[in-house]
């Protein structure tokens, strides 16, 4: 079992140190990030949790998984590892392989 989680469908008002607080009560942290958007500041909603043990993280999810926190059912699982993004999607307007529209 990894000991990184997943946590999504956090309220905007949750920050790192509420997130950290939160699941400090069930075991022994590492770290605790809420992802945020770069331009404006915000949270997206999810962030990821970091357990020193396996056993802390699985007691994690089976205490928390569906808990309402700040009027949000909040979903815990096993963080995946993320996936590699190849390339160009489409291309932009920088992109070499693409002619322009007249």
């Amino acid at each position: 079992m990894a000991t990184k989680l997943y946590v999504g469908g956090l309220a905007y008002a949750i920050n790192d140190d509420k997130l950290n607080d939160l699941f400090s009560e069930v075991g022994k942290v590492t770290s605790a990030q809420v992802i945020v958007d770069l331009s404006t500041n915000q949270s997206k909603g999810f962030g990821f949790v970091e357990f020193e043990t396996a056993e802390d993280a699985e007691k994690a999810i089976k205490e928390l998984n569906g808990k309402e926190i700040e009027g949000r059912s909040i979903m815990v699982n096993a963080a995946r590892p993320k996936e590699e993004r190849s390339g160009n999607f489409g291309g932009n307007r920088f992109s070499n392989n693409r002619r322009p529209r007249y």
